[in-house]
């Protein structure tokens, strides 16, 4: 009963989400508003009906409904009652209805905004945002239903169906295979969420950005209308990106927080291309210019969100993130294509429309400086394209996949991470319009000396590397330079006003949220490259096999092997867990627990390292594999990744300022009405 309703709903929402489409298209282009309306209010119903059907895939996750295939595919009865929520997200289908949702609650969120200064542009977003949400829908009723129930035949096969076959009773497994173990970690709760708000976020943008074409409205008012629905996608996908570092930290046991898996970067070529538009928007806003190149990037932007879907759900590549293979892909082929198609015509179309009206003035000047920070980005977007495609290319011309490993992502990208840093810090300090070597240097000298301070405290600290001195001196000019505007701003705002320092800095940062809350991501930035410089330059591994009470050094750390214990818990669990003594220069510091858990409903094996952590560095061990107990021996793999804390807390600081960057500012409107109502009592006064 519960699957027929959440099935039901999702083929209603799917006759809805059709009916609002031509409702809109009727209503546009026969200036019927009544239609329109009908169109929005479909949009309206698209989140309620949605919601019922995860609602229904919930109940049936927490109340073990395994006849349910999807329900016996992702869980158990030893996970627990937060991991069969999670369940949810945990496997293709399910992730699906998740991915429609979220679409549904963000598109039914814009629908309720005033429409009256924007009335055209109405029904084109709402045909935009159902046209992306009836195609999700469809791959759940069609390819991926996730109400589909375990049926067994006569002769004793299992075959899956929504209504009873012909010579068959229901299946009901006594348990479920549960989620995979890389799944069972509180980074699930979290970190599928905010990637998927991140990606589906980014279809409003566009969605505007379409009906700016199609109206042929090639002001700046689609981008101050979406400017805050874009800073919060950036937001939701920045720390999916982050949450995803750090869970692949905890439990993929390499030692690192990035692989360059080719999922990893399906989900990074969006926030490339993302954080490019964020850029040059402004330059559009402030000058006018940019236009066709704001267009291609929002039309990139959405392209690479179901790229990324794609990539994830479609079984095309290997990944440890991906979901099995599946027959969704050539559906989400099609649908890239026709919407890229439909897309650059549009754009074609009004090419000559949004041709600018101002030109650059001056290679210095802030808008040549974004621009190449744009070009930038798009050049790593260009090499994590080819080395996640290469694969899909090599099989078609030669039979077989040649992937491409970390080692190609770094060296080609690390000039063009350098460079970004680089303009990081010199691009705050141009003038729009128009800006020259000698102003820039009148601006840059005071932070490129204390930048030329901090690279000898470097040397003098024995660090020769010079790919980390040099990182060490982005970090250290682009810190000064943010800190020397902070510093600019509220002493200009303190001799002004006369409030004292802190206070002037806070009010200077309120009215200008934007600008300041772009200054602390930067600063985050710089503290994650920290981190980066530290795991990427100096990280040290060793491995050993050894004996109860030898040890293994590392550097300055030393580690002994005092006990091995196997047990099983009540949670369906083989445990094998090492306790090591770890010393520091002949210090002793603690122990630490490196496990291998077995799990046996899925059969599979996860790693959970041992870490201290401080500020100046971790040490990680891993338990790799052990001999029977009267063997006692053990062979453990250790890393020591210095500064890899100082790449979480810039992420931390990295968020804050994309939500002071995003934080809404009083309305204009009604500060304007306070103003004149005030000034008119003073006059009256």
């Amino acid at each position: 009963m519960v699957a027929n309703l959440g099935y039901g709903a999702l083929v209603i929402t799917f006759l809805i989400s059709i009916y609002g489409i031509g409702a809109a298209y009727y209503g546009a282009r026969n200036n019927k508003h009544a239609w329109v309306s009908s169109a929005r209010n479909a949009m309206l119903l698209t989140f309620p009906l949605v919601s019922v059907s995860a609602l229904c895939i919930i109940y049936l996750l927490v109340t073990n409904a395994y006849q349910v295939d999807y329900v016996a595919s992702v869980t158990s009865n030893s996970m627990p009652l937060y991991l069969k929520v999670t369940a949810l997200w945990g496997g293709q289908p399910g992730s699906l209805i998740f991915w429609s949702w979220l679409l549904a609650a963000f598109a039914s969120a814009v629908t309720l905004r005033k429409w009256k200064r924007d009335q055209e542009f109405l029904p084109w977003v709402i045909i935009v945002s159902l046209v992306t949400l009836a195609f999700f829908l469809a791959l759940s009723i069609f390819f991926e239903n996730p109400f589909v129930r375990l049926w067994q035949t006569a002769s004793g096969g299992i075959v899956t169906a929504m209504l009873q076959p012909s010579n068959s009773i229901p299946f009901i497994p006594a348990d479920g295979s549960g989620l995979n173990p890389l799944l069972r970690h509180p980074g699930m709760i979290i970190h599928p969420p905010m990637l998927y708000l991140g990606f589906v976020s980014f279809v409003i943008p566009y969605a505007f950005a379409i009906a700016a074409l199609v109206t042929g409205r090639t002001d700046d008012r689609w981008i101050r209308i979406t400017r805050r629905w874009t800073l919060v996608a950036w937001l939701f996908l920045s720390l999916g990106l982050i949450l995803g570092g750090r869970w692949a930290y905890d439990v993929l046991g390499w030692g690192g927080y990035w692989g360059w898996d080719p999922v990893e970067i399906a989900a990074f070529m969006p926030w490339l291309t993302g954080t490019a538009f964020l850029h040059s928007v402004m330059i559009q806003e402030k000058r006018g210019m940019l236009k066709h190149w704001n267009m291609i990037l929002i039309i990139l932007t959405y392209e690479l969100v179901i790229f990324g879907t794609f990539l994830t759900r479609s079984g095309v590549l290997s990944s440890v993130h991906a979901f099995a293979q599946s027959a969704i892909g050539p559906a989400f082929f099609v649908f890239m294509g026709l919407t890229f198609v439909v897309s650059l015509s549009l754009l074609l179309r009004r090419w000559n429309d949004l041709k600018a009206k101002t030109q650059m003035t001056s290679l210095f000047s802030r808008e040549a400086l974004f621009l190449l920070n744009n070009f930038l980005f798009i050049g790593i977007l260009i090499v994590c394209f080819w080395g996640v495609i290469f694969p899909l290319i090599s099989e078609i011309f030669t039979g077989q996949k040649v992937t491409v490993g970390p080692q190609f992502y770094e060296r080609a990208t690390a000039p063009l991470f350098a460079g970004l840093l680089l303009l990081m810090g010199v691009a705050p300090l141009a003038a729009w319009r128009y800006s020259s070597m000698k102003t820039l240097g009148r601006a840059i000298w005071k932070p490129f000396i204390f930048s030329l301070v901090v690279v000898g405290v470097v040397l003098f600290s024995g660090i020769r590397n010079w790919a980390a001195v040099l990182g060490f001196w982005l970090c250290a000019f682009v810190a000064a330079v943010t800190l020397y505007e902070f510093w600019r701003g509220a002493r200009a705002r303190h001799r002004r006003s006369g409030e004292s320092l802190p206070v002037a800095l806070w009010h200077l940062a309120g009215r200008n949220r934007r600008r300041y809350g772009g200054y602390i991501i930067h600063l985050g930035v710089v503290l994650m490259a920290i981190g980066i410089i530290g795991i990427e330059v100096f990280q040290t591994e060793t491995q050993g096999t050894i004996s109860q009470g030898e040890q293994i050094t590392l550097g300055e750390y030393t580690v002994a092997f005092n006990s091995l214990s196997v047990f099983d818990t009540a949670d369906g669990r083989n445990v094998a867990r090492a306790v090591m003594a770890v010393s520091k220069d002949g210090q002793y510091v603690g122990e630490l627990y490196p496990r291998r858990d077995y799990y046996y409903e899925s059969q599979q094996p996860m790693t959970i390292p041992g870490v201290r952590s401080t500020w100046e560095d971790d040490f990680y061990i891993l338990l790799i594999d052990w001999q029977p107990i009267s063997t006692a021996g053990a062979t453990f793999k250790i890393y020591h990744n210095p500064l890899v804390n100082w790449l979480w807390l810039g992420g931390f600081v990295f968020i804050l300022g994309t939500l002071v960057a995003a934080w809404p500012d009083r309305d204009p409107e009604r500060v304007k009405v306070k103003t004149s109502s005030a000034q008119y009592a003073a006059a009256k006064a």
